[in-house]
């Protein structure tokens, strides 16, 4: 029996819509911010990038929920989200004031880490045109109902950015699950974004809101502990020792303080160095653990994204094939492979990952 009662493919028009901010991310390459002299561009955002994984590499139908302000830079991040192939017809413009006095679009700037040097991110979001979506922005019953998808995402990185985004997340997901919608949501737990509404105690009271409307729980190490309270025992403080059974407690904790989660997900990431993680990842669904393959000293290029692309594998081994098993080890192969390019978003293909889960090395493909 499946764990969800998912529509049918032929009923909607896309098979996931994400919701969150797209920012232009600028990388230094192997160099450091504070003294880089070029930057290579390319877009990011925990939620796009479900959205873009769903559609680059397993190649279902996605779109964007997000808003930019409508000057060049917006448009250079709709090009690369074009690029991507994600749907853009419900994306909102706001007018440019010519100097980003009261609109704007945020920049990211990312270095990716070596070795003891951890990867460092350095955003410049203030009064982004996203920031200032509210509810009633967006006609749930033609995105949910006239025009259809099967599953619908977003995160704690939306949620954050203001009270009136954090709203939005609670009126767009009691919208999915009233038109029949799978719910899946990101805690993705960002200090950086909490520090200057409240810190911890302000996301907690907001992600427990969020929290009642979600099918489908996600998180790292971190983020169930930071976001929902949710103590995980075991774990060091620099993340490098992860106890599995720990980890079962805490997501048996949550499956009975919010009954209406019909799976949680979290990646297992020891930070070994910035270029060495062991990574796997577990998933909880239907009263059952289910494990991915362990990989032990994975040699990470770029860490940024790895989870993103987590979810996005999880949430392609639901839809294809309702499958828990599946679902995690989709979802851990992807977010592995993903960590192996540049950039958030994934160059991986479904072949790539289908040879990864079959057992298939880094010998050269020729």
């Amino acid at each position: 029996m499946s764990l969800f009662n998912l529509k049918p493919a032929e009923s909607c028009r896309f098979d996931e819509i994400s919701m969150g901010e797209v920012m232009l991310r600028l990388d230094p390459g192997e160099g450091r911010i504070r003294t880089a002299r070029s930057f290579r561009a390319w877009e990011g955002g925990g939620e796009y990038n479900v959205a873009r994984g769903l559609r680059r590499c397993f190649g279902l139908r996605t779109a964007l929920l997000s808003a930019f302000a409508d000057n060049d830079v917006g448009r250079l991040v709709e090009d690369f989200i074009l690029q991507g192939g994600v749907d853009t017809s419900l994306l909102k413009w706001s007018s440019y004031d010519g100097i980003g006095r009261t609109v704007r679009n945020g920049l990211n700037f990312t270095e990716r880490g070596f070795g003891v040097r951890g990867a460092v991110g350095c955003s410049d979001r203030g009064h982004t045109a996203v920031s200032q979506l509210k509810p009633g922005d967006f006609d749930w019953d033609l995105i949910f109902g006239k025009h259809g998808t099967r599953w619908f995402h977003t995160g704690g990185i939306f949620a954050a950015l203001s009270q009136s985004t954090a709203d939005l997340v609670i009126e767009a997901t009691a919208a999915a699950r009233k038109h029949g919608v799978v719910v899946s949501y990101d805690l993705n737990y960002r200090p950086s974004l909490w520090k200057g509404i409240g810190g911890q105690k302000k996301a907690q009271e907001v992600n427990k809101k969020i929290a009642k409307n979600v099918d489908v729980m996600i998180g790292n190490e971190e983020d169930f502990t930071a976001c929902l309270g949710l103590e995980v025992k075991g774990t060091d403080a620099n993340l490098t020792h992860l106890e599995k059974d720990s980890f079962h407690k805490m997501i048996e904790q949550a499956a009975k303080e919010y009954p209406n989660f019909k799976a949680i997900a979290t990646t297992l990431r020891g930070v070994k160095s910035a270029t060495i993680n062991d990574w796997s990842a577990i998933l909880w669904a239907g009263g059952k653990f289910y494990e991915s393959q362990q990989r032990q000293n994975l040699e990470i290029m770029d860490r940024v994204g790895g989870g993103d692309s987590f979810a996005s594998g999880l949430i392609y081994g639901f839809l294809k094939f309702g499958d828990s098993q599946k679902a995690v080890e989709y979802g851990a192969a992807h977010g592995a492979l993903a960590m192996t390019t540049p950039g958030d978003t994934s160059m991986a293909s479904l072949a790539e990952v289908e040879k990864l889960l079959g057992g298939g090395g880094a010998r050269v493909d020729r």
